[in-house]
C-alpha cells in the first residue's frame, strides 16, 4: 500500500513553505514492534527521522505499511516543526511587549508615590546614625 500522489504532493508543498529539505533530514528503518504478526518480525516499518536542523526527532509506526509510516512521520514531523517555530515567534512578540512596556513613562502618580518612599526609607536610615555623625545646626 503506497500513499497516494495528491497526499505526496501537498506535503512536498509543506516542506517548500516551511523550508525543510529533504537533505536536513534523517531517516532510518526500525523493526516495528505491537500487533501484525510476521509482517511486523520480518520487514523493517517503523520509520525514524530526525530533522537536522532543529532537532526534532519523530519516530512513527502506526501503520504496517512503510511508505504509509514515512509519509505519516513526515507529517509528524512538520507539524511538530509548526509549533517550535510559531511558539519561537510567540517568545519574540511577548519579549517585545515586555520591552515596550518596561520603557514605557510611570504615571505621575506613581513617580510621586515611589519618590514618597524613598524619602520615608532615608529618614529612616538617617535616624539610626550615631550621635556623632549627626552634624549639629
Amino acid at each position: 500500500m503506497s500513499v497516494k500522489p495528491e497526499k505526496a504532493v501537498t506535503l512536498e508543498q509543506r516542506m517548500l513553505l516551511l523550508g525543510v529539505r529533504e537533505e536536513d533530514i534523517v531517516e532510518s528503518f526500525i523493526r516495528s514492534s505491537g500487533p501484525g504478526g510476521q509482517n511486523v518480525n520480518k520487514t523493517s516499518t517503523c520509520v525514524y527521522l530526525k530533522h537536522l536542523p532543529t532537532g526534532i526527532e519523530v519516530k512513527c509506526q502506526r501503520q504496517r505499511s512503510q511508505a504509509m509510516n514515512r509519509s505519516l512521520a513526515r507529517h509528524i514531523l512538520l507539524s511538530k516543526i509548526t509549533n517550535k517555530v510559531q511558539q519561537d515567534n510567540l517568545a519574540k512578540q511577548s519579549l517585545k511587549a515586555k520591552i515596550v512596556r518596561r520603557n514605557r513613562p510611570k504615571p505621575a502618580g506613581l513617580k510621586k508615590k515611589i519618590l514618597e518612599g524613598k524619602r520615608k526609607h532615608a529618614e529612616k536610615k538617617s535616624s539610626r546614625k550615631k550621635i556623632s555623625q549627626i552634624e549639629v545646626a
